[in-house]
């Protein structure tokens, strides 16, 4: 999680060293491993360092590359030893991972991106071209944002920062808010119209106070991988599995692991225990991070992480959440600078972070990714479509009856969804219920920025891709807008195993059929890990979901939660119809919540734009005509906001 920013004057005036300075002191809780700063009259670049192994330990950012280049790099870099191999010629500047990717900048300009597979943030300088390039990797698990003001460009890894620092009101981004609505964030976007983010896969070039975007990652597509038997398939999902989870075990830090009980982390922490064993990785142990909430009525993760636990011979860290207050508004005293989940404790946030502490870790493992991309959500209807396209109609009878009698579905319902992946999308929003838009949003804002074909997902462009191919590749597509939209965390650094760059291209190329099958979710990934993980992990159906607490939130505080649409900005903005919202609310209070995690989102949205309205960082939304009650009783001076880290 080491942390990078930078200021450019393109009129040529010096960069303030105070300017930077504060950057550093606000990102120091991010970076608290020291901090580093080249300038150049004009041009000022600051990291500040989270270690989190040995390499980067040796690193001294910002980086001065044998061709003169100025490089910040933030992140790992799984395949440094294949490409260090490509570039013999600079053996001796290739120790860690920035001398790599220097080396790699150096010989083959922006075309280098390509080539890293790994987390990665990368901010260039180019002191003979005078350009600046900014890139991240395909998944958007690191971030840049950047400010354009006039003659002035600003760089960082914290959105917060940037927006704190330019000390400037900004206007609501309308397209992102209707991204957010519809859990489809616009890549590149932020909720300020002025600052923008670089885009998953994407490089962003600047020069003679130009931007220009391009895309450095696609989908190889002509990529399939077709094997004979079952049991190949299930060897290399052994094999990259394996290396996404080993990849992320580089650290010299202690690492964490969270176990739900549920399949996916119970995978991951039995596979890197396995790798421990066999001692082909720098971590010497994972420990376990659990929460879990026994009033839940379908609350049974602590009986399926128990069995886990047992298999590993070690009790890992226990949070029982019914130990901490019940609420679902966030902490106001401190500024959210993006829309964040409501049902979350600040207490609970707050013993993690002391558990970090004392501890030492520094990387947590999380399994987010596994249901998107494993089958966790057994759709039949990509299987289904491929059928029509490639005309096995015969198939696709019996296929859609054998699901039919597993779903317990109208086989004439699943077959009309099939239809729908092959019909407009335009057409395909009518038909599905993915396209229905939620009662409290309002129409014309719905209308104008087409909510009903923004909640379908990102809609790309895949040529003559199978249907079931598509579905894979939008669905990585919407996960690396949602990873482009989540917030810089505090504490650690969280890494991904099931986001791993080869994990996902094996998964797009195979045969849908391989991940699921009547009667069997999550086919492949079940077979192949049997020797692995113990029999009942393997053989739970599915998790219970967490909804008990907050819609007794609704009911506990209901007072606070009223109030706070007394005077709606979300409402006066456009975005919400105030009759609509009220009435889920009350709903909700009552106990019933058909769509508790719409209502969640619609209330962050809310709460967020009181908090950022408050204290001055955004202009009022359109429609509104006086300050309205909020929640907040902190001061508007936003340096009383932070404190540095001492």
């Amino acid at each position: 999680m080491s942390v990078q920013a930078g200021i450019w004057n393109f009129d040529g005036r010096r960069v303030d060293r105070n300017a930077i300075e504060s950057y550093s002191r606000r990102l120091a809780k991010h970076g608290p491993d020291g901090e580093s700063t080249f300038f150049d009259g004009c041009i000022a670049m600051l990291y500040r360092p989270f270690h989190t192994t040995s390499e980067s330990r040796l690193e001294r950012q910002p980086y001065i590359s044998p061709a003169g280049n100025i490089i910040t790099w933030d992140g790992r870099l799984d395949n440094g030893e294949e490409l260090a191999a490509l570039l013999t010629d600079r053996p001796s500047t290739m120790v860690t991972d920035v001398g790599v990717v220097a080396a790699a900048f150096d010989r083959w300009g922006s075309d280098c991106f390509a080539k890293f597979i790994g987390d990665w943030a990368f901010a260039g300088w180019n002191p003979k071209e005078r350009t600046l390039t900014l890139a991240i990797d395909y998944m958007a698990i690191k971030h840049l944002h950047y400010y354009l003001k006039g003659e002035k460009l600003t760089w960082c890894t914290d959105l917060k920062a940037l927006v704190l620092e330019s000390e400037d009101q900004f206007d609501l981004d309308d397209e992102y808010i209707a991204g957010y609505l519809a859990y489809n964030p616009s890549p590149g976007r932020t909720p300020y119209l002025q600052i923008r983010s670089v885009e998953p896969g994407h490089s962003v070039r600047i020069h003679a106070g130009q931007v220009a975007s391009s895309a450095h990652f696609k989908f190889k597509p002509r990529l399939k991988i077709r094997y004979k038997t079952d049991a190949e398939y299930e060897e290399h999902f052994r094999h990259v599995f394996r290396q996404a989870v080993r990849r992320r075990l580089r650290s010299d830090a202690p690492i964490l692991a969270d176990l739900s009980g549920g399949l996916d982390s119970s995978s991951i922490v039995c596979m890197a225990d396995d790798i421990v064993a066999r001692q082909v990785c720098e971590a010497s142990h994972v420990d376990t991070y659990s929460t879990f909430d026994l009033g839940e009525p379908d609350g049974d993760d602590l009986h399926y992480l128990t069995i886990v636990e047992r298999k590993r011979g070690r009790t890992g860290y226990h949070v029982d959440l019914a130990q901490f207050p019940n609420s679902i508004l966030p902490d106001t005293t401190s500024f959210a600078v993006l829309p964040a989940a409501l049902n979350a404790s600040l207490e609970v946030q707050t013993d993690y972070e002391k558990l970090c502490a004392a501890g030492g870790y520094r990387i947590r493992l999380s399994g987010l990714g596994g249901d998107e991309m494993l089958g966790g959500v057994p759709d039949p209807s990509p299987e289904l479509a491929d059928l029509i396209v490639r005309m096995r109609l015969l198939r696709f009878v019996r296929r859609t009856l054998i699901w039919s009698f597993q779903k317990r579905r109208p086989w004439l319902y699943l077959a009309l969804r099939a239809c729908a992946l092959l019909s407009p999308a335009q057409i395909r929003a009518r038909l599905t219920a993915e396209g229905n838009v939620a009662a409290w949003i309002a129409r014309r804002f719905s209308k104008d920025f087409n909510l009903p074909l923004r909640q379908l997902g990102p809609l790309q462009r895949f040529g003559f891709w199978l249907p079931s191919r598509q579905w894979c590749a939008q669905t990585v597509a919407a996960l690396s807008c949602l990873m482009a939209a989540r917030p810089l965390g505090t504490s650690d650094e969280v890494w991904y195993p099931y986001l791993d760059q080869n994990l996902i291209e094996f998964l797009v190329a195979i045969p849908r059929d391989q991940l699921i099958r009547p009667g069997e979710r999550r086919s492949l990934m079940r077979r192949a890990l049997k020797d692995l993980v113990p029999e009942e992990i393997l053989s739970r159906r599915t998790k219970g979901t967490a909804s008990r607490r907050p819609i007794l939130a609704f009911s506990e505080r209901w007072e606070s939660l009223a109030s706070a649409f007394d005077s709606s900005l979300a409402v006066n903005a456009g975005y919400m119809d105030h009759a609509a919202l009220h009435n889920a609310m009350l709903l909700a209070k009552n106990g019933s919540a058909p769509e508790l995690v719409r209502l969640l989102q619609a209330l962050s949205l809310e709460i967020w734009l009181q908090g950022a309205v408050s204290r001055q960082l955004l202009r009022i939304p359109r429609g509104s005509c006086k300050r309205p009650q909020t929640l907040f009783t902190t001061p508007l001076d936003r340096s009383s906001q932070w404190k540095p880290s001492t």
